[in-house]
């Protein structure tokens, strides 16, 4: 479970978000909409360990009982997803996947490696480049190298909003589905009402305010 307590966000001349709480269960997808500005991709940030030092926070971010605040973004045990798939151009898919996977024999890893292929529709691309690949395939090997990392939640940045439209659907899909399957708690951001999950929570955020939809 991912549990936000009484988390807030300050820039040095205003507060940008006001405290707020929200607990994200197993296996579960939260929505947070807003436009542009509104601090939403600063609370991504913030979560993962990685906001801007003009920034300053209070409040607590607790992942399966441990607090992760005064923690470093390595040992947060967060995995992310962006607009941009981040893939390494100079290393193959395997390449790329192997980099995510946990230490251990040279075999498992390569056994995590070619399952996750799998999983994702992709078996036999191993050894082809990221920029032979669509943006579909891209992304769909972008999301099964953060899901090899094991992470125990997902932090979503408008992962879908580079896709077609039919891709978009298929993405949602396949993210959705995978995260639901392993029982991780996910925070999805997004301008993009579609981008939700069917019957999933959304809160928006707007004049420092985040609320229920």
């Amino acid at each position: 479970m991912l549990e936000l307590r009484n988390l807030s966000l300050h820039l040095p001349d205003h507060e940008l978000v006001k405290a707020f709480s929200m607990m994200i269960a197993g296996g579960e997808v939260v929505t947070l909409m807003g436009q542009s500005g509104s601090g939403k991709s600063s609370l991504l940030s913030l979560i993962g360990g990685d906001l801007a030092p003009t920034f300053q926070a209070s409040g607590e971010v607790i992942l399966n009982g441990v607090s992760l605040l005064a923690l470093p973004p390595e040992k947060r045990k967060i995995g992310r997803l962006f607009q941009d798939d981040f893939l390494f151009p100079h290393m193959t898919v395997a390449e790329n996947l192997l980099f995510a996977t946990p230490a251990g024999s040279k075999p498992e890893r390569l056994n995590q490696m070619t399952t996750a292929l799998k999983q994702a529709g992709l078996d036999g691309f191993a050894n082809r480049a990221p920029h032979t690949l669509s943006g579909g395939q891209r992304q769909r090997v972008a999301l099964m190298r953060c899901l090899l990392a094991k992470p125990e939640a997902i932090l979503l940045d408008e992962p879908f909003s580079k896709l077609d439209a039919t891709l978009r659907a298929e993405m949602r899909a396949f993210v959705f589905d995978h995260i639901k399957s392993r029982g991780t708690p996910a925070l999805l951001v997004t301008h993009d009402r579609s981008d939700a999950p069917a019957h999933g929570r959304i809160f928006s955020i707007g004049d420092g305010e985040v609320r229920h939809v």
